[in-house]
């Protein structure tokens, strides 16, 4: 069984939705886990980090934060 993640859609919709190369653009997912790893990334011991470890812990963080719209 197959479980869908929530991308929360295009995070900059357009009213065409324009399309490139098949795809909508940055999905809202993608954003928040771009914006958290900025976050992230400025305090001193993340340099420590394996680059896996924050873009995991990135994107547990927008999923987080797509789940707490939801309500």
């Amino acid at each position: 069984m197959s479980t869908s993640i929530n991308n929360g859609g295009p995070a900059f919709p357009t009213e065409e939705h324009a399309v490139f190369n098949g795809r909508e653009g940055m999905t809202l997912r993608d954003y928040f886990a771009a914006r958290a790893m900025q976050a992230f990334l400025t305090h001193a011991d993340a340099a420590n980090s394996a680059d896996s470890i924050v873009a995991g812990w990135a994107y547990n963080m927008a999923d987080a934060m797509l789940k707490a719209r939801e309500v």
